[in-house]
């Protein structure tokens, strides 16, 4: 018998991945897609922010994003990002290390077609991490907008999706006297042959 048995089973991590997510969004109140995306900057200072996972394909998973902020800058310069999901409700949590570049093509537009409409003109109004003035400020950017853009906004040039393809892929579960269980999923590239290690707690 397999010691990945249980939460732990199968071949594929993405597989692996989705049914933990589908399970989280049966118990988390909010976002159960909500990860903590760590960055760095030019000059090594680390960074993290939450945003939300919207797809985890076969061999990768894709977030979206202001190009001109701060989180895009960091991606574009540094190419490889980190994350963590965690779900408290399940006592469980996937930490993920790898390589990014943008998804700016039409993926990136069925996406933003699907959002809505408040979304659609915040995405445009929103100087993100930029500085502001006043919340007042954001709100008249905003009815701009609206006047400008109308009821159906294309996507922003500067708004699209980042796709990270990992290098490394974590499963955690909370056990008995803090005895965690931990299965890390290992290659050298993205299209190296995965070694799965179990990890002391």
């Amino acid at each position: 018998m397999s010691d990945r048995e249980g939460l732990f089973a199968g071949e594929d991590p993405f597989a692996i991945a989705q049914r933990w997510l589908s399970e989280a969004e049966e118990t988390e109140v909010n976002d159960p897609n909500a990860i903590a995306l760590s960055t760095v900057d030019a000059t090594g200072m680390p960074n993290a922010r939450m945003v939300l996972l919207k797809e985890i394909e076969k061999a990768a998973f894709v977030f979206y994003t202001n190009y001109e902020s701060a989180k895009a800058h960091e991606l574009d310069q540094a190419g490889a990002a980190a994350f963590v999901m965690h779900w408290k409700s399940l006592r469980r949590q996937i930490r993920v290390r790898g390589h990014v570049e943008k998804e700016d093509g039409p993926q990136a537009d069925a996406y933003f077609e699907s959002r809505s409409l408040k979304s659609k003109l915040g995405a445009w109004a929103s100087k993100q991490s930029q500085p502001l003035s006043s919340r007042s400020a954001l709100m008249a950017e905003v009815a701009k907008v609206t006047a400008l853009k109308g009821p159906n906004p294309k996507r922003p040039h500067f708004w699209g999706g980042y796709r990270l393809t990992p290098i490394e892929i974590e499963f955690w579960a909370d056990g008995a006297f803090r005895l965690h269980d931990r299965f890390v999923w290992r290659r050298e590239t993205a299209t190296s042959e995965w070694t799965i290690s179990r990890l002391s707690p």
